[in-house]
């Protein structure tokens, strides 16, 4: 089968829906956290008991004030995420175009890369805040593990950038000699 070497793929003609549909399912998600932040504020137990979370008493006023410390990073962690996205919408929109190799998409690649490493860190603050406010509670199980996969990943996107801009430069040094 004969394609045009610029002629889009199946999975290029559906990335830019499914990006957006992913900043529009982060902004829901950013706005429930922001809900469930604003219910915890009102006296009284009517969203950890809508949650089904019984707290014991000695230990209530800590799990409330961790998870409300853990729905704040994560509203910051949408953001990031919001970051993420609108970058690599416009790095698709480069490739849609036929012009990938630009010095914008190295940039926007060393934003992600910046974008994920803080979004790693604030998955640590979490984990370290949920450990912090339940260490006092044996019967919790917790399950926080380090994984070597998103530091991979911002290594990887640091390179990544790199190239594109190295190829955006050699592309840049062909046009001018022609």
């Amino acid at each position: 089968m004969n394609v045009p070497p610029n002629a889009p793929t199946a999975a290029l003609a559906w990335s830019r829906p499914l990006i957006r549909a992913l900043i529009a399912l982060n902004l829901l998600y950013a706005a429930g956290v922001l809900l469930m932040f604003v219910l915890s504020l009102i006296p009284g137990t009517i969203l950890w008991d809508a949650l089904g979370m019984l707290f014991p008493a000695e230990h209530r006023g800590r799990i409330v004030f961790g998870l409300r410390t853990i729905m704040i990073v994560g509203i910051a962690a949408a953001g990031v995420v919001d970051r993420v996205l609108r970058q690599l919408l416009a790095i698709v929109d480069t490739v849609r175009a036929g012009d990938p190799f630009v010095a914008g998409n190295a940039r926007r690649l060393e934003a992600i890369a910046w974008w994920v490493l803080l979004g790693e860190g604030l998955r640590l603050l979490i984990g370290a805040i949920a450990l912090a406010t339940t260490s006092s509670m044996p019967e919790l199980d917790l399950d926080l593990h380090f994984s070597a996969a998103p530091w991979l990943a911002v290594l990887l996107l640091f390179v990544l950038a790199r190239v594109f801009a190295e190829g955006a430069r050699m592309r840049s040094d062909l046009e001018g000699t022609v």
